[in-house]
């Protein structure tokens, strides 16, 4: 009876499948930071022959649009809406709450997703890689999984929930339930990504060789942490010795001898803060060769990956009806901070690590033990011709590569197509290729139109012009509008009231650039977009404007919590819906028993190599270590843990940004530890775990991988203190304030 109940709620929109309609599948292969100019066929020394290959044998686009973050592009890809109208204005980490409908952290259920449309009309629907549209809370191994990949039309899934993880050591989801970790010898993510997606297509196309496919597939890569086998490293030696002036040239002169953007483009001049490299000491140009040598041999090895997947396809004789669409989903990032990063937690905690530390480390770069970023400079040639980053609402963060290949129906491969479009597009254009009408209802639920228009009379009509004639963009109140080849944009200061920001005006079809400032010289015409930014912000639920990223907002099941119970044999349980022990006082007991004093092992750890926390027993010694982006800071007992039951407990007092540590076995205080230095927002991008270190070791002090506790956890009890309900500043080396915390929410100021 539920079955023929849910079944009749969708009656409204499903069709029966035709089977005699022409097979064509659908592949989305979504590439992670990757700038304008970083792949082969877009200008770059980089080689990415497989890439390339699709770009050969489909279409290249010179004026394509996403959003300049992670999770707001995968959410208008999936959808063909708006972000902000889907409640997907930021990353999904933070559920901004109710007072924020545009940033909850998840697809409204009036969008429905591409996957959940082609399932309805028999396609079967695949994904392996990053999803990254969930709220933080939601990501833990209980759920809920309404946000989860199964829930939002695919069948199979694959890959990781939220924006980052580590290649060799990721949290990985199979379907509905987390993995553990592998122990294969030379294990890449991104080759198990295609590993899985392949095994997906091989039972599909073994047992249903008669229904069609979407794979869904997008890989960690080239988000931060780079991290790639030596080899692929080693392949770019010498070759970013000239650096990254001298690059930014080399891929102009390339883009305009490939055709990939106008001969009449000016290169702009070096983004605010960039150092010439001339002016660069010998160690700053050592280790900045090495961080890009690492990003570039990365990116390679992605292309192997699609390399095998196209071989694949070519084997089984799918390429000629399957479309593939590959772009990336922003611009070449900037949060390796101006030397570059060699642990994940520094920028988002406002750490610029200093370049005689991470020299230190060169060689390790790349390797499993650091988790690195290319600084700005780079980050600026990877957008070569333009302008800033990731975040930002200029060219750099927001226009990226798009190559389409679709043999059946594109005429004139290789060629270049120039028409404006943006990331809600692709998937209207796919559904009139399909010959698929959206529901305006799914599951009992009205359904918002599609915002998108489909791009489809570009795979055979050379210049015909673009059906969209506006696009707002807005990040973190960075705000842009393009309409009808005029791009107004503000570049906002956080803390400066948005009345206050100044527009910049260019006119992209005389300067493809974004080089010539027209503001002074066309007020009105600023004014006019000024004005038409406003309408659509109010149209697609832009509104309100906010610009603190850390905002505490809704917590979930969490919500008001301040004590916690673990028990032994837990998964993974990621940050997001770890406590959160920032900016606050907390306690940690662990009652366990050891049958005698051999046995020992981590009780609990919270973090990665780049920064965390662990509590743990070694030589029959508790220890403490706090790992502050490298700086450790560690006490061990002045006593023996006794053999048999046994109460190990922690207290952490916080001050501000220091803080002291305690250590007690059966009540008896046996080690103290000052730290200088706490993280004020992020404890780490990797998990919880109890009574082992499951991924990557907080700990370098560790004799085996995950060191697992032999004795027994009854249980650990987490209490956060009420520092949360206080408000106090934070200052900097120069005493000077640079946030508060209200009531757990951070304002930079």
């Amino acid at each position: 009876m539920i079955i023929l109940l849910e079944r009749k709620m969708i009656m409204d929109t499903k069709k029966e499948p035709d089977t005699n309609k022409k097979r064509t599948n659908v592949i989305y292969i979504v590439l992670d930071d990757v700038g304008f100019s970083a792949l082969g066929c877009y200008g770059s020394e980089i080689e990415t022959p497989n890439i390339d290959s699709i770009a050969k044998n489909g279409l290249r686009y010179n004026h394509f649009h996403v959003t300049p973050l992670c999770s707001p592009t995968r959410a208008c890809l999936l959808t063909g809406r708006n972000c902000h109208s889907v409640g997907v204005g930021t990353v999904t980490e933070f559920d901004w709450g109710p007072q924020f409908p545009n940033k909850r952290g998840r697809i409204t259920e009036r969008a429905v997703s591409v996957a959940e449309i082609l399932k309805m009309n028999g396609i079967a629907t695949y994904m392996a890689g990053k999803w990254h549209l969930v709220p933080g809370h939601e990501a833990a191994s209980s759920g809920p999984f309404d946000n989860w990949p199964l829930s939002k039309g695919f069948e199979r899934f694959y890959g990781f929930l939220l924006g980052m993880t580590d290649q060799y050591a990721p949290d990985l989801i199979y379907d509905n339930h987390r993995v553990q970790k592998t122990k294969k010898q030379n294990y890449h993510l991104s080759e198990d990504l295609v590993d899985k997606a392949l095994e997906f297509l091989t039972d599909h196309l073994s047992v249903t060789p008669e229904r069609s496919f979407f794979l869904y597939l997008a890989f960690g890569a080239q988000h931060e942490p780079h991290q790639v086998p030596k080899p692929f490293i080693d392949k770019y030696e010498g070759v970013y010795d000239k650096g990254w002036d001298h690059i930014r040239k080399e891929r102009f002169k390339h883009q305009k001898e490939l055709g990939v953007i106008p001969q009449e483009t000016e290169l702009v001049e070096r983004n605010p803060g960039i150092k010439p490299w001339a002016e660069l000491t010998h160690k700053e140009k050592t280790l900045f060769i090495q961080f890009q040598q690492t990003f570039a041999g990365f990116l390679t090895h992605t292309d192997q990956q699609i390399g095998r997947l196209l071989n694949f396809l070519n084997l089984k004789n799918k390429l000629k009806e399957t479309i593939i669409v590959l772009l990336s989903d922003n611009g070449g990032s900037q949060e390796g901070g101006w030397n570059g990063s060699i642990y994940d937690s520094a920028y988002f905690n406002g750490i610029e690590e200093s370049v005689e530390e991470m020299y230190k480390k060169k060689t390790e770069i790349g390797g499993p033990s650091v988790s690195p970023n290319y600084p700005k400079g780079w980050a600026q040639a990877a957008n070569t011709p333009f302008k800033y980053y990731k975040q930002d609402t200029f060219l750099g963060g927001i226009r990226v590569p798009l190559i389409i290949q679709y043999p059946q129906v594109i005429q004139d491969p290789g060629a270049i197509r120039t028409q404006f479009y943006h990331a809600i597009d692709i998937t209207p254009t796919i559904l009139e290729l399909l010959s698929i009408k959206p529901p305006q209802k799914y599951k009992g639920v009205e359904q918002m139109p599609m915002h998108g228009v489909s791009m489809m009379d570009t795979f055979t009509i050379p210049e015909v012009s673009t059906k969209r004639k506006t696009q707002y963009f807005e990040m973190l109140g960075n705000r842009a509008i393009w309409h009808d080849g005029w791009m107004a944009v503000t570049y906002h200061e956080r803390g400066i009231p948005f009345s206050e920001d100044k527009w910049e005006l260019y006119y992209l079809n005389k300067d493809f650039s974004q080089k010539y400032n027209l503001a002074e010289k066309y007020p009105e015409k600023v004014k006019y977009l000024d004005e038409l930014w406003m309408q659509e912000a109010k149209k697609y639920n832009v509104l309100p404007l906010d610009d603190i990223p850390f905002r505490k907002g809704y917590q979930g099941l969490q919500e008001g919590r301040t004590i916690f119970t673990y028990y032994p044999g837990m998964a993974h349980l990621p940050t997001s819906a770890a406590p959160r022990i920032t900016m606050t006082s907390y306690s940690i007991t662990v009652p366990i028993f050891r049958v005698n004093h051999k046995e020992e092992g981590v009780l609990i750890a919270h973090g990665s190599h780049s920064s965390g926390y662990s509590l743990y027993i070694k030589d029959n010694y508790l220890i403490y270590e706090y790992n502050y982006v490298g700086t450790v800071y560690r006490v061990k007992s002045s006593v023996e843990v006794p053999v048999g039951f046994s109460t190990i407990h922690f207290e952490f007092k916080n001050r501000f940004t220091q803080g002291s540590g305690r250590i007690y076995i059966n009540n008896q205080l046996v080690g103290t530890v000052d730290i200088a230095r706490t993280l004020p927002f992020i404890i780490s991008f990797e998990g919880l775990d109890i009574g082992r270190d499951r991924l990557t070791p907080v700990s370098s002090n560790y004799p085996i991988p995950e060191f697992p506790f032999t004795g027994q956890i009854k249980q650990v009890d987490f209490v956060l203190l009420d520092e949360h309900n206080k408000t106090h500043p934070v200052y900097d080396e120069d005493k000077e304030p640079i946030y508060i915390n209200v009531n757990g929410t951070i304002i930079l100021l």
